[in-house]
């Protein structure tokens, strides 16, 4: 009853920010159709933790559905944080632009992530998110989702859980950038993308790389060149299979030794 209490004292989304969404060129606004408990997303995204807390409200439309084009923006460097953002369909480039004007690549959200985490610590994105391919979000209003957490504990552990995980991913990466040569560093970009499609029921062999050479090469702080090539070497040993932005792993072990580890490890976002 308590969880109930709070949820009823929510206000609806505020229209100005509904009319700033809609009438934005890479976008369009609708009201939730689909309701989160049905969704096929349900495990993987943010209302999943309040499902038991409050089963009977979380049928109402209580998110805003957008849709944005191929190269649109979800949320730009500098923005002010009013929503964060389910990735329902598509794919999304995660990127920041650096003192010296290069524009650097930090990861990428595929469908079931989280994004917008970025603008909590001070209410402003420090970062760009835009879409690979057309794709589809569920806006969460933070202000609505920081009074959830304080109304509901399940919200509060599962948000917590989303930043410390993504503290985790940030150690890792730079770890990787640090430790790793090379073949290292895009064998385990390979096994990482194979794991987070498996996660959401996609074939963990065979999948579209949705960035270009240029996105991976900046992420994995490599030159364009240098992964050309090493996706060669890769298919001339029988690891992968390569046909333009299709990919096959015919080797997952063969990955895993190059590597130097297990891979194992939860799924979690590109970023």
């Amino acid at each position: 009853m308590k969880a109930l209490a709070v949820l009823e004292t929510f206000p609806p989304i505020a229209p100005a920010i509904e009319r700033t969404l809609v009438n934005a060129p890479d976008a369009r606004v609708v009201h939730l159709t689909t309701q989160c408990c049905n969704c096929s997303l349900r495990e993987l995204c943010l209302p999943c933790g309040v499902r038991e807390a409050a089963p009977p409200r979380m049928d109402e439309p209580v998110f805003t559905r957008r849709h944005v084009n191929k190269g649109g923006h979800f949320y730009r460097a500098g923005d002010k944080l009013t929503s964060v953002y389910a990735l329902r369909s598509g794919f999304a480039r995660h990127n920041m632009m650096l003192m010296d004007g290069r524009d650097q690549v930090i990861g990428f959200f595929m469908a079931g992530d989280l994004m917008g985490l970025d603008g909590i610590q001070t209410g402003q994105h420090a970062c760009e998110a835009t879409a690979l391919e057309d794709s589809e979000v569920c806006m969460i209003p933070f202000a609505r989702l920081e009074r959830m957490s304080l109304g509901i504990p399940a919200i509060h552990q599962h948000l917590q859980r989303l930043m410390g995980r993504e503290i985790t991913r940030a150690h890792g990466h730079l770890l990787s950038l640090g430790s790793m040569c090379a073949e290292q560093r895009l064998a385990k970009f390979l096994l990482h993308l194979s794991r987070c499609y498996a996660g959401r029921g996609y074939s963990a062999t065979l999948f579209n790389l949705r960035m270009t050479r240029e996105d991976i090469s900046s992420y994995l702080g490599l030159k364009i060149e240098t992964v050309s090539r090493t996706l060669s070497r890769f298919q001339k040993r029988g690891l992968i299979t390569v046909q333009s932005k299709v990919i096959e792993i015919t080797d997952f072990d063969g990955l895993q030794r190059v590597v130097g580890d297990s891979a194992s490890g939860e799924s979690a976002p590109l970023t």
